[in-house]
């Protein structure tokens, strides 16, 4: 592979091909299995064979970490590893002296050093006060990573130590000292939201329930740890070959740092292994570009997995003060809620993850009095970014756990409570404007989940040592980028041949990471034209050969990118019905707009469409060994449409096996801003054996009016009543709330003692 042209036709193939997530490997290899299909018109609802399966099961997908090219440098980062601390100085002459270095790189040689989402707060490397632990120092470059890694280690900093801040409660306090110039007494953001009257709304109920609700920390855990490879093209571009979510946005950053033209820097994905919001934000991207572009050479980077879970944002932990009012028949009539996050040092998406958790605060319920106060505060832990259901899985499992307390105090049923209380067609949300997006099928959503469980003809089971019991939750999921954000994707269609059509290339940036959203894609757009999958050619997620999608997150690809593909098609289609061969479109699709939140009210119209889901779980509990067990779990969405019904069970089933790691298993610790759990041995997160032995899957399909053929996006949806569903079922079985989790063995079996 001499030229950068014979480089790029394979890192084209590599990019074109796909990723990993959360669903099975037996699904791709049963998905392979089924042999090479006849050509025949691609039809939406097919659960035709995922584009990367067969790549993916003989172990031809390339991974960033498997990509080499000829003369490439190794580089390893020196981490601060220390949570907050002055740096007095910093002598790298002998890791420079060292045995194939070709250069260090310290602040300094940032031409911008900042980076972030939703604010350039961070710095790429840091120069003078480190606020958490995964803070990089300096880089080493060397001929080989053994030689990197040596010479990192003789990199000599003298640290001053500081007092860490690590409550962000205590973070709130007047005169804590301050974490961050940027954000005055640590308060990153606060969203108000008010509607009606609380104290009215109160002095109607008849049952108030109150609560106090801590969730953890958690870990993405993807397979593959951050890596990627990074060169000068033929046309002089950096380009960096990384994982990620966002091309367009890496590609920014990158720029952004290197006071580079957008046009200079080009970025591509190959297989990515797994994402789940944790590559949303830089690790690898800014630090490879500069390395290639001050040396003219290709620079490699693997993280080890303890580097992974140190430099790398985690879901926000987050706490919770609820309270809850209703009539004695089960209306509710008020809600009040206080929420706190641990952003961390940092912005990353904090803002967007607490303004959707805001949203959640009040469930998917019908409230007419409400008060909301939601924080992003600072501290010198580790920093907190997007996971899967971006702030709605720690809302919703204080929303959902206060109603099945009402309904245990009311002596009703949390299926009846639900269906007395769910949103419902023209129903004001807390920001007090009506759901958008066709039908709101909550009703419908949690009927059909208790149907199928049998909710009705459940029954407790106990033993001398264990215990059943069981579930219930229901959430709904916003659908792309809320609050205002100008939610768009553009997509280019290509068609040729003759007489009739005989390849399709589709250009688009969209990242896969494991969900299945290029065969969704491919699907869609066969579907338009009218032609077998195996006619379309999918140029993916590259700046140099796509215009901007957006990120995969959100749960927003299938809907914005599926517009874009399906407009774009249609324009390509006209064209070619017009006799234009080839025929060759671009559509850029623009969404329904959003508002921003009333700083005062948070009066909005916060997001474009919303997908709907309700989940009943039965676990079984030792009551003398505390283990709980998930033994089955029904999972009912509402899609819209169903572009590919088995990726979507994938997805289901993906989401739950990763929402019971977090709610029991996953025990992510800190202690003064030190990460405790910095492997894989001694964060565990679930493994076939703690899969539930049964999920049932019920796909329901209310279509979504402004979505691709009805369609809504459902990623995140099947995560976010679980850990709610399961806590009731622990306490269904044993008698015990817990409003903090996980539930680990030591943890149930302490509390059940106690309450014994």
């Amino acid at each position: 592979m001499n030229t950068d042209k014979e480089k790029i036709s394979v890192l084209q193939c590599w990019s074109v091909s796909n990723e990993f997530g959360c669903g099975f490997a037996a699904l791709l290899i049963r998905q392979w299995n089924t042999g090479k299909r006849e050509m025949r018109m691609t039809q939406l609802g097919q659960s035709i064979t995922r584009l990367d399966a067969r790549a993916k099961v003989t172990g031809e997908a390339a991974f960033p970490g498997d990509i080499n090219l000829p003369g490439q440098l190794w580089m390893k980062v020196l981490f601060a590893r220390r949570p907050h601390a002055r740096i007095k100085r910093l002598d790298a002459t002998k890791a420079q002296a060292a045995p194939g270095v070709v250069r260090v790189f310290t602040a300094r040689d940032v031409p911008v050093n900042e980076f972030g989402l939703g604010s350039k707060d961070a710095p790429v490397l840091v120069a003078d006060e480190a606020r958490w632990v995964g803070e990089k120092i300096a880089l080493v470059v060397a001929e080989t990573e053994k030689q990197a890694e040596h010479a990192r280690d003789l990199i000599a900093v003298e640290y001053e130590d500081l007092p860490p801040l690590t409550d962000p409660r205590d973070a709130m306090k007047p005169g804590a000292p301050q974490v961050h110039p940027a954000y005055a007494g640590n308060v990153m953001k606060h969203i108000p939201i008010r509607k009606g009257d609380v104290a009215q709304g109160f002095a109607q109920a008849d049952v108030i329930i109150e609560g106090e609700y801590h969730t953890p920390y958690q870990e993405h855990a993807y397979l593959q740890p951050e890596a990627g490879v990074a060169y000068i093209d033929d046309e002089g571009r950096v380009t960096v070959v990384v994982g990620g979510q966002w091309v367009h946005e890496d590609q920014e950053q990158i720029a952004h740092a290197l006071a580079l033209p957008l046009d200079q820097v080009r970025v591509i994905y190959p297989a990515t292994g797994g994402a789940f919001g944790g590559r949303e934000d830089m690790s690898v991207q800014i630090i490879l570009a500069l390395a290639a572009y001050k040396l003219n050479r290709p620079v490699k980077i693997i993280w080890s997995r303890e580097e992974s879970i140190i430099g790398h944002h985690k879901r926000h932990p987050m706490w919770i003060k609820h309270k809850l009012g209703a009539t004695r028949d089960g209306k509710l009539v008020a809600a009040e809620a206080q929420l706190v996050s641990d952003a961390g040092p940092y912005m990353y998406t904090s803002p967007k993850v607490l303004g959707n958790a805001a949203f959640g605060a009040t469930g998917p319920y019908q409230v007419p009095h409400v008060k909301v106060d939601a924080y992003a505060v600072t501290t010198h832990n580790i920093v907190s970014g997007a996971f899967r259901g971006f702030g709605g899985p720690q809302a919703h499992f204080a929303a959902e756990t206060q109603m099945n307390k009402l309904a245990e105090k009311l002596g009703m049923d949390p299926v009846e409570l639900r269906l007395k209380n769910v949103l419902r067609e023209g129903s004001l949300l807390s920001t007090q404007t009506p759901l958008p997006g066709g039908p709101v099928s909550l009703p419908q959503v949690v009927q059909k989940c208790a149907d199928e469980f049998g909710w009705g003809k459940r029954s407790a089971v106990s033993g001398q040592r264990s215990a059943v019991g069981f579930g219930f939750a229901c959430a709904l999921k916003n659908i792309g980028f809320s609050f205002g954000y100008p939610e768009n994707a553009t997509a280019t269609v290509e068609l040729r041949g003759g007489a009739t059509i005989e390849k399709v290339i589709v250009h688009h940036a969209a990242a896969e990471v494991g969900q299945g959203t290029h065969t969704a894609l491919a699907q869609m757009a066969a579907s338009t034209l009218g032609v077998p999958i195996e006619k379309i050619e999918m140029i993916v997620s590259d700046t140099a050969q796509t215009d901007n999608a957006g990120s995969v997150s959100a749960s927003r690809m299938t809907y914005i990118g599926g517009n874009a593909i399906k407009g774009a098609c249609e324009l390509a289609l006209t064209k070619w019905h017009e006799e234009e061969r080839p025929a060759r479109a671009t559509y850029k699709y623009l969404a329904p707009q959003t508002t921003q939140l009333d700083p005062a009210t948070g009066k909005s119209k916060p997001n474009l469409a919303y997908g709907y889901v309700a989940e009943a779980v039965e676990v079984e509990v030792d009551t003398e060994t505390g283990f709980v067990r998930v033994a089955r779990v029904t999972c009912a969405d509402d899609v819209g449409k169903a572009i590919n019904p088995r990726l979507i069970e994938g997805q289901i089933e993906g989401a739950v096996v990763q929402a019971q790691g977090w709610t029991i298993q996953e025990n992510f610790q800190t202690r003064e801003g030190r990460v405790l759990t910095p492997n894989l041995s001694t964060y565990l997160i679930p493994g076939i054996l703690d899969v539930p032995e049964q999920v049932d899957s019920v796909i329901l399909e209310y279509p979504d009016s402004d979505g691709p053929w009805g369609a809504r996006g459902m990623a995140e949806m099947p995560f976010i009543p679980l850990a709610p569903a399961i806590i009731a079922a622990v306490h269904n079985a044993t008698g015990v709330w817990f409003d903090e989790f996980p539930l680990t063995p030591w943890r149930v079996l302490e509390k059940i003692k106690r309450a014994k």
